[in-house]
């Protein structure tokens, strides 16, 4: 990896890694979302791109199970499968058939994502722009708005739950005299507001924190090769690069891997506590 410094320095090189092509409602200048009806095409292409590849990959695989002499790629499968499937045994009370397909997919799908930032910062958006495409960010999770709307749409499900298992009027009287009984019912209101929606919160910014600050650190790390590296320092610069550049990859896989987990888990969480009496609330 290298980074072009010419006419804008280190700043600008990291401001154009960082910008979504934003069609739409985008201001002209900066380029960034100026209204509701902004779309970053990227994070959409490549989010529904590795939606596809699971789907196609499922689809395949289980076409050619073979249940006595499995391949390789069949067992690695199973063994994620089996393990999602303990987490949720583990972590969710009661029964519900749609929970561990739910977690199998977020797992999956949030560590493809979360894998894109793995491959060098300057290959995509380069080979863009020979197609005319000036901006490209190639890791949906460093994008809040997916970080987002992945964790609306499990809050939708714990909401939607919630209200299934305790009734509305349950649902309702959580908010009135939870967490101090009926003597603090504002107190409460407020409480359980806001604790409700750190759920969603949580999800999102933990998420897009962890890999928008991995992003950033391959972008410095990249700085070393095109602000550094010339003439003989090269011979310096260059190999301490590679160096950080594998240090922090093979320690961002570990991140990577971690932040599927845990949007999983929580994910899984949410919704055991959704499907949790009022009782046992």
């Amino acid at each position: 990896m290298s980074a072009d410094n010419s006419g804008g320095g280190s700043v600008a090189y990291i401001q154009h890694h960082l910008t979504n092509l934003c069609v739409g409602d985008c201001d002209p200048v900066t380029h960034q979302a100026a209204g509701f009806w902004a779309f970053h095409l990227d994070t959409i292409f490549f989010s529904v791109l590795l939606g596809a590849l699971i789907v196609v990959t499922s689809w395949r695989l289980g076409r050619n199970l073979q249940a006595d002499t499995p391949s390789g790629f069949q067992n690695a499968v199973e063994s994620i499968v089996e393990f999602v499937a303990q987490q949720v045994k583990d972590t969710f009370p009661g029964h519900n058939p749609m929970i561990a397909p739910l977690a199998l997919t977020i797992f999956v799908w949030v560590w493809l994502m979360n894998f894109m930032d793995l491959i060098p910062v300057d290959l995509l958006p380069e080979l863009a722009k020979w197609f005319g495409i000036e901006y490209l960010k190639v890791v949906p999770t460093t994008d809040l708005n997916a970080t987002l709307a992945m964790s609306l749409t499990v809050f939708a499900l714990i909401l939607f739950y919630s209200i299934k298992v305790k009734g509305l009027s349950g649902y309702v009287k959580m908010f009135l005299f939870h967490p101090f009984g009926k003597f603090f019912v504002p107190v409460n209101i407020v409480m359980t507001t806001i604790e409700e929606l750190a759920k969603p919160l949580s999800l999102a910014l933990r998420l897009f924190g962890n890999l928008f600050a991995g992003e950033l650190v391959f972008l410095l790390i990249a700085l070393i090769g095109g602000t550094m590296a010339v003439g003989f320092a090269a011979a310096f610069w260059l190999p301490l690069q590679v160096l950080l550049d594998l240090g922090w990859l093979i320690f961002h896989l570990l991140v990577i891997t971690l932040q599927a987990f845990i949007f999983m888990v929580l994910t899984i969480v949410y919704l055991g506590m959704a499907h949790t009496s009022d009782e046992e609330h």
